[in-house]
């Protein structure tokens, strides 16, 4: 049974700044060590949209935890096949010149699928490209979810769990009632919105004005005071 209160960040954009090539994230050590003092003393958790295989080494401590894709991969588990996703790829498989040619990366992570468009020499343009394509899978009664994030458009079976799915397992687990959320983007927008009165949740980035997050910080840069005060009133 695990004791005191939950911690749990999502990755890109909150504890790693965003960078101009995704393979390029990592957190800084100094935070890394700030983290690493936490995840001593009580549950911490990184949920985030990367699979758990390309986010665990990219962290410089360990965590109690990892939830990938979005919310829908478990750290430990294998992945199962994802057949609501195969129809789309092959409609990308099939557009491929054309999505090279617009400078849209495509990542798939096995649970989820993600059109990266932030090294476009058009970005506005990219993003038209993607929606056009996806076009036919956005109605309600699609086999997927389509959802944005910075420079990126998300494709995820459409009764996959999300991060506030998680978040509930999470708290379950550790049969806590403190917890605390930090995220940055449009998928933790979820947890935000339905997190009980209990929990504190916080928004990082500038756009933080426009949440449902309880808080809000500047960006990552600022995390290091954060955690600081957290070692602190933790006296640990």
């Amino acid at each position: 049974m695990c004791q005191r209160a939950l911690l749990a960040f999502d990755f890109d954009g909150t504890l790693a700044p965003i960078v101009a090539h995704a393979d390029d994230a990592r957190v800084p050590d100094a935070l890394a060590r700030r983290l690493a003092v936490l995840a001593a003393a009580q549950p911490l958790a990184i949920i985030t949209g990367r699979s758990v295989a390309d986010v665990v080494g990219r962290l410089g401590f360990r965590p109690w935890t990892v939830v990938g894709n979005h919310g829908a991969e478990q750290a430990g588990v294998p992945l199962r096949p994802a057949p609501a996703l195969d129809a789309v790829r092959s409609l990308l498989a099939g557009a491929a010149p054309m999505l090279t040619a617009a400078g849209v990366g495509l990542e798939d992570k096995g649970l989820s699928l993600a059109l990266h468009y932030r090294e476009a020499a058009d970005p506005e343009a990219a993003r038209r490209a993607i929606d056009a394509l996806l076009q036919p899978h956005q109605d309600a009664g699609s086999a997927v979810r389509i959802f944005g994030g910075k420079m990126v458009v998300n494709v995820a079976p459409a009764d996959a769990p999300d991060k506030a799915h998680a978040m509930r397992r999470l708290v379950e687990r550790c049969g806590v009632g403190a917890v605390f959320f930090a995220g940055d983007d449009a998928n933790d927008e979820p947890v935000f919105s339905g997190a009980p009165p209990q929990w504190v949740t916080l928004r990082v980035g500038p756009d933080g004005h426009g949440t449902a997050a309880r808080f809000a910080l500047p960006g990552p840069e600022d995390m290091a005071a954060l955690l600081d005060e957290m070692i602190r009133l933790g006296d640990l």
